[in-house]
C-alpha cells in the first residue's frame, strides 16, 4: 500500500473483505463476486482510489481450470497497473497485480492461451467498482 493511502482510515471507508484482499493481499471466495457475471459496457475502477483498470470489452468467460470464479479480463490501462513477481503461495511463482496509483491488490496475471491475448489477468471482484459507460 502507497504511503499517501491511511490504512486507518481505509478500515474505515472498505468493507471487511475490501480491506482484506486490497490491503492484505488476500482473495475472494471463488464465484461470490458482484462483478463476476458483468456484461455491461464501462471501465472497471480501483476500489480505494478510483483509478481506471480495465474496459469492459477486454472482460471475457475463462475457461481455465483453476481460475473460474473471478472476472478475468485479457487486458489492462496497462499504465494504471503495476505487475510484480509473487513468491506468497508456497514459494509457487505468480505475477501480482495491483493498483499503479494506491498499491491495492487487484489479483494475478496468468498465461492463458484461450485468452483473447494469451494474457489472463485473474482479478478480485471486490477489489474494482464498475463506473457503467453513460
Amino acid at each position: 500500500m502507497k504511503d499517501q493511502f491511511d490504512k486507518k482510515e481505509l478500515k474505515k471507508r472498505l468493507s471487511k473483505e475490501q480491506y482484506d484482499v486490497l490491503v492484505n493481499k488476500g482473495t475472494e471466495y471463488p464465484g461470490t463476486g458482484k462483478l463476476l457475471n458483468n456484461k455491461a459496457d464501462g471501465t472497471y475502477v480501483c476500489g480505494i482510489c478510483g483509478t481506471a483498470l480495465f474496459r469492459s470489452n477486454s472482460k471475457y468467460d475463462s475457461n481455465t481450470p483453476g481460475l473460474i470464479g473471478w472476472p478475468s479480463f485479457s487486458d489492462a490501462i496497462k499504465e494504471n497497473v503495476e505487475l510484480s513477481d509473487d513468491y506468497k503461495l508456497l514459494g509457487t511463482h505468480r505475477i501480482e497485480v495491483t493498483c499503479k496509483t494506491c498499491g491495492g491488490h487487484l489479483g494475478h496475471l496468468f498465461d492463458d492461451p484461450s485468452a483473447p491475448t494469451g494474457k489472463h489477468y485473474c482479478i478480485n471482484s471486490v477489489s474494482l467498482e464498475f463506473k457503467s459507460k453513460e
